[in-house]
């Protein structure tokens, strides 16, 4: 079980966009792909089919320069592991305690 998924919304805590916030789109191996964080601007060649010019992407960033983020604290915050009594795996904030809800 992964401590970030898809769908989650994480804060960069290390880097350019350092402080910004954005939902997983992606987790890949060991990185992590977030909208709107880490964009590039790539130079396209016009071809047959499709038109040239500038187009702006998102590249992965490493999943250890990004922290999931708690509604409840307005801050990032780690995240743990809790087994429920119906044998269940969750995660929680450490900091609150409280479950993270898929």
């Amino acid at each position: 079980m992964k401590k970030i998924r898809k769908g989650d919304e994480v804060v960069v805590i290390a880097g350019k966009d350092k402080g910004r916030k954005g939902i997983v789109l992606a987790v890949l191996a060991d990185r992590v792909l977030v909208e709107g964080v880490n964009v590039i601007k790539k130079h396209k060649k016009a071809s047959a089919d499709s038109a040239g010019g500038i187009q702006e992407k998102e590249l992965p960033i490493h999943i250890s320069n990004v922290m999931l983020y708690d509604k409840a604290t307005k801050r990032p915050g780690r995240i743990g592991f809790k087994c429920t009594e119906d044998g269940q795996k969750h995660r929680y904030f450490k900091s609150t305690g409280e479950l993270i809800h898929e």
